[in-house]
């Protein structure tokens, strides 16, 4: 059974940091592709970041590149999202995904469970 389960969520000040975590269990990931994605209230999920797990090709949509780093640790199977110059619009449910390599929801198979993340300005 896959699990993929985010912490590190939380309220931060405009311009603070964060850094979310997904641990991933149940299988080998070392084919796939490991995304974050976000969901604002009364918008659609949308596409932050994504990294493949066997190379560490990495892809982020351009409103958090330079801000948001995305990474992962093959021995604790885990990856993370460091936000750095948070914004109020970066405010969100946060997901972790797994599946392949893209920028599209359908693109993943599986999901956790979000972790929200409120930026204050």
């Amino acid at each position: 059974q896959v699990q993929l389960v985010e912490s590190g969520g939380g309220l931060v000040q405009a311009g603070g940091s964060l850094r979310l975590s997904c641990a991933a269990s149940g299988r080998t990931f070392s084919s796939y592709a490991m995304g974050w994605f976000r969901q604002a209230p009364g918008k659609e999920r949308e596409f932050v970041a994504t990294i493949r797990w066997s190379d560490g090709s990495t892809y982020y949509t351009d409103s958090v590149k330079g801000r948001f780093t995305i990474s992962r640790d093959n021995v604790k199977n885990t990856v993370y999202l460091q936000m750095n110059s948070l914004k109020p619009e970066d405010t969100a449910v946060y997901y972790c995904a797994a599946g392949r390599y893209g920028s599209v929801v359908r693109a993943y198979d599986y999901w956790g469970q979000g972790t929200q993340v409120t930026v204050s300005s």
